[in-house]
């Protein structure tokens, strides 16, 4: 791990990215008159995409023609401090134009190898690897949530083991409404590393909403990352995976003992669905006494009885309407972030490369469109991101990324390096 350097976020964004059509842009950009009016049109509309102190007014300061597109770049000034406004036909850094790129960096999120793009779309493949990096400096939280009222109540949080340069590492993942909310390495699986990897999401978090804590969190029994919530958000209520009883009972059991695992897990699911904590709690003794009388595998008494002596962890979601008992909602990202990572044969190099990949990875899979089914289903919204804010700034999708992530998708700047 000596050659991994710390991650921290570069000073705050000053890059205003607004919805604008290349037609338009190209008609307005050089007359003062009119960008300002449709600037003022946009800050009317979409006042989270600006400054906070927008609203006191500001100044055109010049024209700048990009050296790399040759398209003509305002920027403005307010309270003191120069932004740029940049079109959300544009990427970032001037690296292209989306129309040019956005098919390409759909298809990172099934894990198209670099290489390939290049041999497809052109360019060489460092150039693809750039652009979806870029991605990961942006704010997860901030990108992902665009009203702060939206931030979820209930959170689902593990970590997936991967490695960095050989040397076994965790990307310490946070999940809620169906968007990875936070994705950070931590070097190792201790108290203190996946705290400071979580906190990472609480900045972000709070970046937007100053007082957010969430009320609860699902988590395995791993004391460390239920210790690291609980210093992160002393008030939180840590509910127990019932899935990883499940899952550990399984795993053993399942064809080696076909017959008392069929019943094991009939009887462990009829406790999972319980309509209150009271049936829950007697269900769960019964199990218990069941197996204790019963000629079961060992293994399996002991994750029964650790159920039974953990009652409240896992009852706890009963008090709390709209809580996760299980981590379903995670797992399944995390199936995806299992193959990104076996893609790429894991992380190479820096610790710092290997956040950015991580958090590009989380934006891409948050607003890119899901297939045709599942937008069916949700009559048309077409991205975990969508569907959590019930909105969505552009039909493009890597427009709409891009526009969400207008100034880092910092609505303040960060109160601490990350």
């Amino acid at each position: 791990m000596d050659k991994i350097v710390s991650y921290s976020t570069s000073r705050f964004n000053r890059t205003i990215c607004v919805p604008f059509c290349s037609q338009d842009y190209n008609k307005i950009v050089c007359n003062s008159v009119k960008f300002r009016k449709a600037l003022d049109a946009l800050i009317g509309q979409f006042s989270e995409l600006f400054p906070a102190e927008i609203g006191t007014g500001y100044k055109l300061k010049d024209n700048r023609k990009s050296k790399k597109l040759s398209i003509p770049i305002r920027r403005i000034k307010v309270s003191g401090v120069s932004y740029t406004v940049r079109p959300s036909f544009v990427m970032p850094y001037m690296t292209g134009m989306v129309k040019d790129v956005e098919k390409a960096i759909f298809l990172r999120k099934f894990d198209v190898s670099f290489w390939a793009l290049a041999y497809v779309f052109g360019r060489d493949p460092m150039y693809w690897y750039r652009i979806e990096t870029s991605l990961g400096r942006n704010s997860l939280v901030g990108t992902t949530v665009r009203n702060p009222e939206d931030l979820p109540k209930h959170l689902v949080a593990d970590e997936k083991h991967t490695k960095i340069l050989g040397d076994k590492t965790y990307v310490a993942t946070t999940v809620g409404n169906g968007c990875v909310l936070g994705a950070s390495i931590a070097i190792d699986a201790g108290e203190e590393s996946l705290t400071r990897s979580y906190g990472i999401f609480k900045k972000e978090a709070q970046c937007i909403k100053p007082d957010y804590s969430p009320k609860t969190v699902n988590t395995d029994g791993w004391l460390s990352t239920q210790n690291a919530w609980k210093t992160l958000f002393p008030y939180i209520f840590l509910i127990a995976c019932f899935l990883h009883i499940y899952i550990k009972i399984r795993d053993r059991s399942k064809k080696k003992f076909k017959d008392i695992y069929e019943q094991a897990v009939t009887k462990l699911w009829n406790c999972y669905e319980a309509e209150n904590k009271a049936s829950f709690s007697q269900r769960v003794r019964r199990l218990y006494e069941w197996a204790k009388k019963t000629s079961i595998p060992c293994f399996m008494t002991e994750k029964i009885k650790k159920l039974r002596n953990n009652i409240a962890s896992f009852s706890i979601a009963y008090d709390h309407a709209g809580s996760h008992r299980t981590s379903n909602m995670l797992d399944r990202l995390m199936q995806r972030m299992d193959r990104h990572l076996f893609g790429t044969q894991y992380f190479h190099g820096f610790l710092s490369s290997a956040e950015l990949n991580i958090r590009a990875w989380a934006l891409i899979l948050n607003f890119a469109p899901s297939n045709p089914i599942t937008n069916k289903k949700h009559n048309g919204v077409q991205s975990p991101a969508e569907r959590l804010n019930h909105f969505r700034y552009h039909d493009n999708w890597l427009e709409n990324l891009l526009i969400s992530a207008s100034l880092g998708g910092y609505r303040a700047p960060p109160p601490n390096p990350l």
